[in-house]
């Protein structure tokens, strides 16, 4: 039963994902190569541009390697203050570093931060030997994951993000990756909010966290930036602001292939305040309440609670809130058994007639199948209907 429960979750979610509003809003200009706005609170797109081209993640990959690592926290495989070893290729990473030696012995913690703060290539490969056994065990572990998620265009060939052939990904993959990262581990998303990190001992160089806006928007809270001659210049970026009709709005803007450090940064808040002023956040619905309660024939119970364990929000062009209609479609008449998480029927919104989206409604609660008596009872009044 808790398999089928999560199913449906999965299959919602990326329902929403996938959903574009048809009432689009003009996006600014952004001099970036690809981008995606998303609104995480309402799982809607707001903008795009060639987000299923093939990209280098550069050291986005590494949003990968801490899905895999938080995992193992989750599961209690690693614990946070856990040391593990620095091998001699982990001490000799290139590229962006913590400064960290072969056979010193480094906390879980530390490496974390390592790794996110500074993008250490050193403390990616040390978390990646300790929880995968191997770096290439681990990076097979990556590719599962990605397919596990639904991130089909993606290809990992190692966890810092070094450029290697055959390393690819899209902007919707990493849209994926980013919102299943901070929605299954919401417990460690302060990592990415660090704004400078040093391990005891090592250099002041690389300190500082690349993601800038985390030290220009007070409401960015996150995640990771990227560059490689091939990516540019990358960066995914999260912010959540409290609105009167809803609280803790969070959005995604993912902005690659930029020309700069600066350019990154700058079209990433364009995005991010854009999609806040030309969008409104509105909830229809709270998690678990049920939209509709229709009968149920043949059941233990006379109806049934259909809706979302998730809140139903919307992201609504600016003013557009008062023309929101709604309306559901479902199999009549519904016949018990009806399992808990099954999907039922559809909730269509839209904006005036302009058709906004679809969101599948599911069982609340199981009806089971009533007794003999009510059974045949039930088949004399169908059949009657």
């Amino acid at each position: 039963m808790r398999t089928r429960w999560m199913r449906a979750l999965a299959a919602s979610w990326l329902v929403f994902f996938c959903v574009v509003a048809a009432a689009q809003v003009q996006p600014p200009e952004i001099a970036a190569r690809n981008y995606l706005l998303m609104d995480v609170s309402a799982n809607q797109v707001l903008a795009a541009k060639d987000i299923d081209s093939s990209v280098d993640p550069a050291s986005l990959t590494k949003l990968m390697a801490s899905y895999l690592v938080f995992q193992a926290l989750q599961a209690k495989k690693i614990d946070l203050k856990q040391t593990l070893p620095v091998s001699e290729q982990a001490s000799r990473m290139p590229g962006s570093r913590m400064f960290i030696e072969s056979k010193m012995q480094v906390p879980v913690d530390d490496l974390l931060k390592g790794m996110i703060v500074q993008s250490g290539n050193d403390a990616t490969m040390a978390l990646a030997e300790g929880v995968g056994g191997t770096a290439d065990h681990f990076v097979e572990m990556m590719n599962a994951q990605a397919k596990a998620l639904g991130m089909n265009h993606t290809a990992f060939r190692n966890a810092a993000g070094l450029p290697q052939p055959g390393q690819v990904t899209t902007v919707r993959d990493l849209g994926i990756l980013a919102t299943r990262l901070m929605q299954d581990f919401p417990q460690q998303m302060p990592y990415f909010a660090i704004r400078k990190y040093r391990y005891a001992g090592t250099p002041v160089a690389n300190d500082t966290n690349r993601n800038t806006l985390l030290f220009r928007d007070p409401t960015v809270d996150g995640l990771n930036s990227g560059h490689t001659e091939t990516a540019g210049y990358c960066l995914v970026a999260t912010a959540k602001r409290d609105f009167p009709n809803l609280q803790g709005r969070r959005l995604l803007a993912i902005v690659l292939g930029a020309s700069s450090d600066f350019a990154r940064s700058n079209e990433t808040q364009k995005l991010l305040n854009w999609g806040y002023t030309a969008f409104e956040g509105l909830k229809l619905f709270d998690g678990g309440q049920p939209v509709v309660q229709p009968p149920v024939w043949k059941g233990s119970e006379a109806t049934v609670k259909l809706g979302q364990p998730r809140p139903v929000v919307l992201a609504v062009p600016a003013g557009s809130s008062a023309r929101i209609r709604t309306q559901v479609a479902r199999p009549d008449p519904l016949v018990a058994p009806i399992a808990k998480g099954q999907q039922v029927g559809t909730l269509k919104i839209s904006v005036g007639d302009q058709p906004l989206r679809e969101v599948p409604l599911v069982a609340l609660e199981a009806v089971d199948t009533a007794g003999l008596f009510g059974r045949a009872w039930d088949a004399i009044r169908l059949w009657i209907k």
